[in-house]
């Protein structure tokens, strides 16, 4: 018992204790109480907002009369608006549904004659009728239905009429396949309050969000820079697939959100379509990234195959979002889900490819740095847990599994950022790929500066072996021209002056480019030098060549002809394997033979022949005959035949061929018996340091 003369100080304390934490809220938040006739009673709204908690009416189904103020909602059943109506006993609904609410506000003195409603979200189009007038909307309802996924809080004003019933109508589109039972209608408390107070509880929403936002858009700038680095390091250089796969899959988490992470005001429909799309791209891209990364890229049936699956993938992925345009004017709720269910059944069961790619890494024991198995055993460990939590998701409704719930459950919290299981992997695996590329690039410099070397090497050794000066030929006008394909070529010709007056001329092809082919060329000019000193014949020089060739060329081989000259006009000749001269506009024909260097009793016949004057002999490579134009064309005999028939140099001839499309190194060597008297001429076309 309170005594008497203490009850005048305990009356007004308790006053003070109650209503103080009411008055200090949102700088003036109303006292709330909802007397009979469900009127939700706010006393001393000023610049503050409220909550609308509390029992809503709620009806389902659809008929524009119960936004009317004077409609009689005492027979519908009662939910509250901080949970779905899914949660609330009407699992699985779709469709159209209403919430009312009648509300009564008394301004605190001061207070804005205006009042303004904060909605966070509702599932999934929405119209707000305030004392049966519209006052907002977000999205339109069928038949031409057009709905918003991810938007931020809507505001709406409800002007200055004080007391009035808020009734709120709502179109829940069908669910998906992956879509659980608890959805639809308000996911979250509505406010009211001053315009000011509701901009201010609108900006607190749109920051908790941004600030949530601080990891995925950190992480999706370093991934906009990887694509874009990766890109334009494919540019200079398109070999490198490797690093446009990394390009693509890079560029893919940014497109992700920029379609579905900034909550922009785009229609649900084209957002299914092109985040569908999208992702299935992702996937596609990182098949072969991880194809590329693991060197499973020779076994041209696997990338087929992947090539196969992820065209289907993709496929099915844009059939799936265009389910969104068909439904509900061409596609009925049943249907639509079967087709959904169907046509997202294929990127459930591919999810696994990046595990069996791994596995058959390990299964063909590829030989790969740590870098890359890193990249390996997160991306198994990554696509396990998203087939799991996909496959788990899918007839969710239906099986009740919470474990795709619990995997995508924060592990912790960071300044904010929530950090699942699927966060970390993925972040992970994107920063080992991340390493895993500029460990492959810096090795892919490594090796091409090996490469240079080796090239540079190369052609110091084809300098030691070219004479200073082409020698000029009593009585005759030699030219010559050639043409590399590559930095380092296989062709070679030698001019040897005998005593007796007459030359010898070696030309030929060697298999293979680089210091390979240079030092099986190196071995050829030896040999034919040290022949050249025992022997004028032609044949004798090829089949010396030929031995020691046998058993050296690593499996390569090397076609040849050798040119004897006399001075008086009279020529022997003998051919390994090589295109046959051309004399004025005519084919010389001679007995086939082996190439040197495939065996060791191979036999080389000689023909002999006599040049009148002004005849002019053409000896070339294969290089001139298997020119190749842009459609694929060879340049052919015939063309061969027309060309030597006009008597070109042998730097004319070259052009020719490099204008109809070089293919292969061009070495072209043409002679003129020049008339009694005439003073004989050497002339040279193209880099003399490539000749040998």
């Amino acid at each position: 018992m309170i005594p008497r003369n203490l009850r005048f100080l305990i009356l007004p304390l308790a006053v003070y204790l109650f209503a103080a934490p009411a008055v200090a809220h949102a700088g003036g938040a109303p006292q709330l109480s909802e007397p009979a006739g469900r009127t939700l009673v706010l006393d001393g709204l000023g610049k503050g907002a409220a909550a609308l908690d509390g029992p809503w009416q709620f009806h389902l189904g659809d008929d524009t009369a119960w936004a009317a103020p004077g409609f009689d909602d005492s027979s519908w059943e009662q939910l509250t608006a901080d949970k779905t109506w899914g949660s609330q006993g009407h699992p699985n609904y779709t469709g159209y549904a209403w919430y009312r609410r009648s509300i009564r506000i008394t301004p605190a003195p001061g207070a804005s004659s205006d009042f303004a409603l904060l909605i966070p979200a509702i599932d999934d189009a929405f119209q707000i009728y305030w004392n049966g007038v519209e006052v907002g909307h977000l999205g339109s309802m069928p038949p031409n239905m057009v709905l918003y996924e991810g938007v931020p809080p809507q505001t709406f004003g409800l002007g200055p009429v004080r007391t009035g019933v808020l009734a709120i109508r709502v179109w829940k589109t069908a669910l998906a396949s992956n879509d659980p039972s608890n959805l639809g209608g308000f996911e979250g408390l509505p406010l009211i309050g001053s315009p000011e107070a509701i901009a201010t509880a609108k900006g607190n929403m749109d920051f908790a969000w941004l600030r949530g936002q601080q990891f995925t858009f950190g992480l999706t700038s370093l991934y906009a820079l990887v694509s874009l680095l990766s890109f334009i390091a494919w540019l200079r250089d398109r070999n490198q697939w490797l690093l446009f796969w990394m390009s693509i899959f890079s560029f893919m988490p940014m497109l992700a959100v920029l379609l579905n992470g900034l909550r922009l005001p785009y229609s649900w429909a084209l957002a299914q379509l092109l985040i569908q799309s999208s992702i299935a791209i992702r996937e596609a891209s990182g098949w072969f990234l991880l194809i590329w990364l693991l060197q499973l890229h020779p076994y041209t049936r696997l990338v087929r195959a992947t090539r196969l699956v992820a065209i289907i993938g993709i496929v099915s992925a844009f059939a799936d979002g265009s389910l969104s345009f068909l439904y509900p004017n061409f596609m009925r709720e049943v249907p639509m889900q079967i087709a959904d269910a169907v046509l997202t059944a294929p990127a459930v069961l591919f999810e696994a490819i990046p595990a069996i790619l791994v596995t058959i890494a390990i299964v063909k024991r590829k030989r790969l740095d740590s870098a890359r198995w890193l990249v390996a055993i997160l991306a198994f460990l990554n696509a396990l847990i998203y087939w799991i939590s996909n496959a788990s998701q899918q007839g969710v409704r239906f099986t009740h599994w919470t474990l795709a719930d619990k995997i995508s459950s924060p592990l912790f919290t960071l300044n904010g950022n929530p950090f699942s299981v699927p966060t970390v992997l993925r972040t992970l695996l994107f920063l080992s790929i991340v390493y895993a590329v500029i460990h492959y690039t810096v090795e892919n410099r490594r090796r091409q500066a090996t490469l240079e070397l080796e090239f540079q090497n190369a052609r110091e050794l084809q300098q030691i072996l070219v004479p200073e000066t082409i020698p000029a030929m009593a009585g005759f006008s030699l030219t010559s021209a050639y043409r590399p394909a590559q930095e380092v070529g296989g062709d070679f010709f030698q001019i040897i002056p005998f005593e007796n007056g007459s030359t010898l001329i070696v030309l030929g092809d060697v298999s293979g480019k680089g210091l390979k082919a240079a030092m099986s060329v190196s071995l050829i000019v030896g040999a034919i030098r040290v022949l050249a000193e025992t022997t004028t014949s032609p044949a004798a020089i090829l089949a010396g060549i030929n031995r020691r060739l046998v058993g050296r060329l690593q499996g390569g081989f090397a076609t040849a002809i050798a040119l004897r000259l006399d001075s008086n006009g009279a020529c022997t000749l003998a051919s390994a394997g090589h295109p046959g001269p051309f004399v004025n506009e005519q084919e010389l024909s001679f007995p086939g033979a082996l190439p040197l260097g495939l065996g060791p009793n191979a036999v080389f016949e000689e023909i002999s022949f006599q040049l009148s004057e002004r005849d002019q002999v053409a000896l070339y490579t294969d290089g001139l005959l298997e020119a190749r134009s842009h459609s694929g064309e060879l340049y052919s005999f015939d063309r061969l035949k027309t060309l030597f028939s006009s008597r070109p140099t042998a730097d004319q001839a070259a052009q020719a061929a490099v204008n109809f499309g070089q293919d292969d190194d061009i070495t072209v060597l043409t002679l003129t018996w020049l008339k009694t008297g005439e003073e004989a001429t050497a002339l040279h076309s193209g880099p003399v340091e490539s000749l040998v």
